[in-house]
């Protein structure tokens, strides 16, 4: 079989892509990295300050839905302008004097603008490749996730410290804006799109056979643990660090940079691991299944040790680590829903997956507050919360070995969807 070649133009629509997931993890992150500040200006308690990291996601998968199935029938070039137009307008309140409500509630609107946001970015990307040369390019989406954190945070952490965490939003909404001048410019409509023959030939597939085949349930499972070690960063990384181990602002955004550049790391091996052992002819039950579910058990079973250990040092060491090696799983779910779903309803059913696994930014920073505000001292807090998050790592990475099939999906779908259905 001729492999289908990669249309012209490709690498650039990729690259702005890319940038769009930088801006959107950088808007993620500044709530995290202003915690300290944030919890004392408005005197927040930890339970509050973990209400403000899970109202994000309130709305998030909500929307991640509803923009999935939108994007199956709308160009993906004018949902992505939408969607980064919503995270630029909702930065700029917290400029000036704000509440706790009034933060919320923008934090709750930049969530329903951001939860479509990899599903859309992801479906837009693959309209540009050919599905065995998908995994690179999902592996850079995802890099937008972590270099957005590791170009803002030295960056947003210089403003907090010097000016105010205010005038962080403020920058991230001018950025935002940036963003959506250049797509307007640049953006353009991938080739690899479906054709009206092709949309006769198809076989569609009901999307309760979609959803609950067991590859389906094993991305979903085995994101969610990952999502719940992110959102714990996203929330909770800086003030453990200023908090519970005495370290200052400043010291905190220098430190808070390490977790995602070691998941850059993995989230760029895996994805070139991935495409080295497909084309060596592995399955893709090996080479995405086992590939992104190994690595959450092993990395569940590291953040499991950090109670046990002494010395602020080994525990970031720890942190970094094992939080670190969930990035794998990202790489390798979209193209493992990608291999056995039809083309028109791509869009939903990876919205759909999106929706479902971050359904764990909700929980995630929430119960880390309740721990920590009922714990009898805030690092007894911290690490009972890690511990959790240790358990639910290795439960989901377990989940994913056990259910990871997309070698084998398609075919047994194809011929469910062809039997006949007696009444």
């Amino acid at each position: 079989m001729i492999a289908q070649p990669t249309p012209k133009g490709a690498w650039k629509i990729t690259f702005l892509l890319f940038l769009f997931m930088l801006v959107n993890f950088a808007d993620k992150i500044v709530v995290g990295l202003a915690g300290v500040p944030i919890m004392t200006e408005l005197k927040l308690e930890p339970e509050q300050f973990g209400l403000l990291g899970s109202s994000f996601f309130f709305l998030f998968s909500v929307a991640a839905i509803v923009v999935g199935f939108i994007v199956n029938r709308v160009p993906t070039r004018w949902v992505l302008l939408v969607l980064a137009l919503i995270w630029a307008l909702a930065q700029f309140p917290m400029v000036g004097t704000v509440g706790f409500t009034t933060l919320l509630i923008c934090r709750v609107i930049l969530g329903a603008g951001e939860g479509p946001a990899f599903a859309v970015a992801t479906h837009a990307v693959y309209k540009w490749f050919p599905d065995e040369k998908r995994a690179l390019p999902t592996a850079i989406l995802s890099q937008g996730s972590a270099f957005g954190v590791i170009l803002a945070v030295p960056a947003l952490n210089w403003i907090i410290v010097h000016h105010s965490w205010h005038y962080a939003f403020g920058a991230l909404g001018v950025v935002g804006l940036m963003w959506v001048a250049a797509w307007l410019v640049l953006g353009k409509e991938g080739p690899l799109t479906q054709t009206a023959a092709m949309a006769a030939a198809e076989t569609r597939i009901p999307y309760f056979r979609l959803l609950t085949s067991p590859t389906f349930i094993g991305c979903c499972a085995a994101t969610f643990g990952a999502y719940w070690a992110l959102s714990l960063g996203l929330t909770w990384f800086t003030p453990f660090i200023i908090k519970g181990l005495g370290f200052t602002q400043e010291q905190a955004g220098l430190i808070s940079v390490l977790p995602w550049v070691f998941g850059a790391a993995v989230v760029l091996l895996t994805g070139w691991i991935s495409q080295v052992l497909m084309a060596r002819g592995m399955s893709t039950r090996g080479a995405r299944g086992v590939l992104g579910s190994a690595p959450l058990v092993v990395g569940g079973l590291v953040l499991a040790v950090m109670p046990y250990v002494e010395g602020a040092g080994l525990q970031i060491a720890l942190l970094v680590f094992g939080s670190g090696l969930c990035g794998a799983i990202y790489v390798v779910c979209p193209p493992m829903l990608g291999e056995f779903t039809p083309l028109s309803q791509r869009g939903a059913v990876i919205a759909i997956y999106g929706a479902i696994f971050t359904l764990a930014g909700i929980l995630a920073p929430f119960v880390m507050g309740s721990v920590i505000q009922h714990a009898a001292t805030p690092i007894e807090g911290y690490m009972t919360g890690f511990t959790i998050n240790a358990g639910i790592m290795v439960a989901s990475g377990l989940s994913g070995l056990l259910l990871l099939w997309p070698n084998t999906e398609r075919a047994r779908l194809l011929r469910e969807a062809s039997q006949p259905r007696f009444a």
